[in-house]
Formats: structure tokens, sequence, C-alpha cells
């Protein structure tokens, strides 16, 4: 079985453009958050005539209120959130084979959801053609071994209206040499905008299948799959993730991304200098990957959070916490300030590694800290960056996304329901500004 498992590597997205609001919109959408912080986008009320799930909730009467994600501009005035005003791409892709013979996919993998849903040629040509698309698109009838699953759909909607839906089938599929059999696809006959623009050609929910969105019966994830069928053996039911940076490409690792299914990267346990993860419980009654957070530290500060917890998500760019621990760690940061147009922390590309916080969040009972280099994670214009922790809004919990997670190896063991963390270390910080194209 060892031998059938290897890294899968993560290829850079070349179109993928950073930008600070964008990818905090992004995540307005995807958790749906009301925010605390003053700034353009805010979560608002619509009539309508019928409810939906998520934020469309029934009000009363025969009009229904239905919670959109909104925006005001310098004036005033209120309007829609369009595809533009948002980061639809990913910045790293990992390629995945479907069907008989093998069809490949780039796609995103993502520990907040759990639907693996790819282009398909059930799409109108009108979308799989569109400004020259370059998508690769599945195409069931080209895969001997795809079987339709009749009666099943899935949708995905957030709060700005957009959504993804189609129909399910099951087909082989081949992650990094390991082929899951029978493995539940979800095929994209509709897609709103916001999912058309970006460069890859799907996602991979790694989250737990109960927030799976097919209906009437929710499906198996791979990792789940890889579990039921033995794919993995019953001591590794876990998958990795090793983030790494554009500013690391001349550091030994050569910033690499990969994932692993089925074993934990030894050299990469080397190189951190330990000879085992950190482990902590997971909650996964959200169908997330939730652990007690519950303090952090600012150049050794402490920051009491007392019963906060955490989502790791590698589908998320930013990490998200409360306001007073935001507050505390741009007050560290000289020359920051708080844009309200930018909806975001920002502070000036002139300061140095010596002037930027050791900031650290608790995973578990255990400190990890983040590198001083992802702090920044955009341009923001005017010899700015702004900053890769931003405020979580009403949210209860943060989100770890990648500016955390660049700083760990990140264990996710599924078959122990545990979160294991591995502190990175480089040996110097990369503060070039981050590009803007």
């Amino acid at each position: 079985m060892a031998s059938k498992l290897s890294r899968v590597n993560l290829v850079k997205n070349p179109n993928y453009v950073r930008s600070g609001p964008k990818s905090y919109v992004y995540l307005l959408r995807k958790y749906a958050f009301k925010p605390t912080m003053e700034g353009p986008m805010f979560i608002g009320g619509k009539m309508h005539q019928q409810g939906k799930h998520g934020l469309h909730r029934l009000v009363g009467g025969r009009a229904h209120i239905q919670k959109v994600l909104q925006k005001k501009d310098p004036s005033g005035q209120v309007g829609e959130v369009t595809a533009q005003d948002q980061q639809n791409d990913s910045e790293y892709l990992c390629p995945v084979q479907i069907g008989t013979p093998p069809q490949t996919f780039n796609l995103d993998f993502d520990t907040g959801s759990a639907d693996l849903w790819v282009w398909s040629t059930e799409l109108p040509k009108s979308v799989t053609t569109k400004d020259g698309s370059s998508h690769n698109i599945f195409n069931a009838k080209d895969s001997s071994t795809f079987k339709n699953s009749a009666g099943s759909s899935w949708k995905i909607s957030y709060g700005d209206n957009s959504s993804a839906s189609g129909t399910v089938g099951t087909d082989d599929v081949t992650i990094g040499g390991l082929t899951i059999q029978n493995q539940s696809i979800e095929l994209a006959k509709q897609l709103s905008t916001e999912f058309e623009t970006g460069a890859g050609d799907g996602l991979l929910g790694l989250a737990w299948g109960s927030i799976n969105t097919v209906t009437p019966t929710p499906v198996q994830t791979p990792v789940e799959n890889m579990i039921s069928q033995k794919d993995i053996s019953q001591s590794m039911e876990l998958f990795t993730a090793n983030l790494g940076s554009w500013r690391d490409a001349n550091d030994p690792d050569k910033g690499t991304s990969f994932y692993t299914f089925g074993f934990i990267d030894q050299p990469t346990l080397k190189a951190a200098g330990v000879t085992e993860p950190y482990y902590t419980p997971v909650d996964n009654s959200q169908g997330f990957w939730q652990f007690a957070s519950a303090s952090a530290s600012v150049n050794g500060t402490a920051i009491p959070r007392s019963g906060n917890t955490a989502i790791a998500d590698t589908g998320t760019t930013l990490a998200l916490v409360d306001d007073a621990t935001c507050k505390a760690i741009y007050a560290a940061i000289p020359g920051s300030t708080y844009d309200s147009t930018q909806q975001g922390y920002i502070f000036p590309t002139s300061v140095t590694a010596d002037q930027l916080p050791v900031v650290t969040f608790a995973v578990g009972d255990q400190q990890f800290a983040v590198m001083k280099e992802d702090l920044a994670f955009a341009d923001a214009g005017n010899g700015n960056v702004f900053g890769g922790i931003q405020s979580r809004g009403d949210m209860t919990f943060d989100i770890l996304g990648d500016t955390f997670l660049k700083s760990i190896y990140a264990i996710f063991d599924q078959g122990n329901t545990r979160f294991g963390a591995v502190q990175r270390s480089e040996a110097t910080q990369n503060l070039a500004p981050p590009p803007s194209s």
C-alpha cells in the first residue's frame, strides 16, 4: 500500500492576482458573517418571494426578507456585490485524474467544504467557451467507469446569491497515484459568474462529509472513501498540507506546496527538528476542522480568549480573528492603520522584519507563530500592504487560512478526530512587497 502513496504537489495558478479587499469579500461570501469594522461591504436585506437555504431565511408573510451581501459606494448608494468585487480564484491548484481513461483537472483543495465538483459538458456552451475558456471539462461519456446517480443533485450557494449546482455520478478518482473507486463526482450544470471566473476546474472538499450538499443523501468525501476502501493504512487515516510561498523560492524547500494522503512526510518533520506533530482534539459537529484556540500572543504578551475556537481552512487565504486580537496585532506594527475603504488593516511596506511583531495563535494548548513575511498579504497602494490577519466580524470562531497555515505543517487526522501541527521556521524572512499582478 505505502508504495502507492506520494506527495501531491500543488501547481501555482499563473492567473492568480492577490487582492486584500477581494479576498476579504470572498470570505464574507463563504462564511456569511456580518462585518463589525467599517467598510463598504455589509449584510443587507432584500425582499423576495421565496426563501432559500443558508443566509436565505423566511421571515413571515407572503414576501420574505433575503439576507444578502451588499456594498455601498462613497456616496452611500447601496448596490449588488459583483464577481469583480471578490477573489474567485485560487493561488494553488492540485491535479486530479477522473475516469477511464483518466481526464485531468486542476482542483482547489478546500478543508472548509465537503463537495467534489468539476466543470462538465452539462454546462451550457456559452459558459464553457466564454472568453476563450481554458478549463478542463469532464465528459462522462468518455469514461467507461462513470455511473450516473439517478435522482441525486447538488447545490452550493453563498450569501451574495452566487451558486453552483448540477447532477451526480460515480467514477474512479486518482490523487497522487492513489485511486479511489466509485467516488461520487458532482458535475456542474449551472455556475453563476463568481464560479465561472476562477482558473480552477472545480473543487475537492476535505472537510467532514456531514456538510456535503448532495441530496437526497449526502455522499462520502474522497478521504472518507480512502478510509472505507482501505486505500490508506488504518494507522494513518489522515492527510497533511504543507503550503509554501512565492516568498520562499530561494529557501532549501523552494517554497514547495504539497499534500499527502495516508502518510506524514518525514523529511518535513526532520526539517522542523521534531519526530511527532503536536495534536489537539477536533470538534467536527459543524463539519469543519475546528479546535480549541483559547489564547494568542503579540511579542510574548498573552491575549486570553477563553472558550475561543478556530477552523483550519486551506480554501482561505487570510486569517480572520476577533477584533480585540486584530487591534493588538496592528498596534504593534509601526505605521499601521485601519483603512475603511479597503475594509482592512494596512501597514507600510517600509516596515522591516525586526519591527514586525511575533504573533502566535494557540492550537489546543500550544502556541504556533505566524511567519513575519506572511503578515503582509497584498499590495494596498500608496506604499502600503494589506495585512494577512483581519477581522472575523460577528463570527464566534477564527478562520485560520493560508496566512497561518503556511507557518505550520498541518495534519488532518480523520481517523483519530484530531488536528496536528508542526512549527516551520525559516532562516530569513522575505519582506519583498507582495506582487499586485
